[in-house]
């Protein structure tokens, strides 16, 4: 299976940075997973709601060209559908038993994700109620997919 998650923007923390590549490292036992950056539209300080609506408008025309055909699309929303680990586990598997060849699962930037890019999504998942900064959030969705394929193939993992 393959999974790529597309972000908006770059993740600038090195221990941000260390967090998502000792996960890719591990996730690569069990699948092909990238990770595929469209740069953050540029937004001052002050900003109208109608000019948020723009900035994430245009960050989902970048995230669009990104998504493959045929790909199962997965958008990381607060409004999703909250899963635990073990459910997100099995939806993994229900895809890969299924014959889905990729699942992308999409980050947006700082302001969320524009209504397009969720439009596509073929899921709408919710890691909670609260907000996390995107970056962080990059490592989060790495850690819950390296914990599904441990799940997935009965390895222990810490619950």
């Amino acid at each position: 299976m393959n999974i790529e998650i597309l972000c908006v923007g770059r993740l600038r923390e090195k221990f941000y940075q260390d967090a998502a590549e000792e996960y890719l490292k591990r996730l690569g036992r069990y699948a092909k997973v990238r990770v595929l950056e469209v740069e953050e539209a540029k937004k001052g300080e002050k900003i109208s709601p109608a000019g948020e609506e723009i900035i994430r408008g245009r960050e989902a025309e970048k995230l669009l060209k990104l998504v493959r055909p045929g790909a199962y699309v997965v958008t990381l929303e607060i409004s999703g559908k909250e899963l635990s680990s073990e459910e997100l586990a099995r939806e993994i598997s229900r895809l890969m038993v299924g014959g889905t060849d990729t699942v992308q699962f999409v980050i947006g930037g700082a302001i969320g994700l524009g209504k397009e890019i969720i439009r596509r999504a073929d899921y709408h998942l919710s890691f909670s109620r609260m907000t996390f900064p995107h970056q962080l959030m990059r490592v989060i969705l790495l850690e819950q997919v390296y914990r599904s394929f441990r799940i997935i193939n009965s390895e222990p993992y810490h619950k």
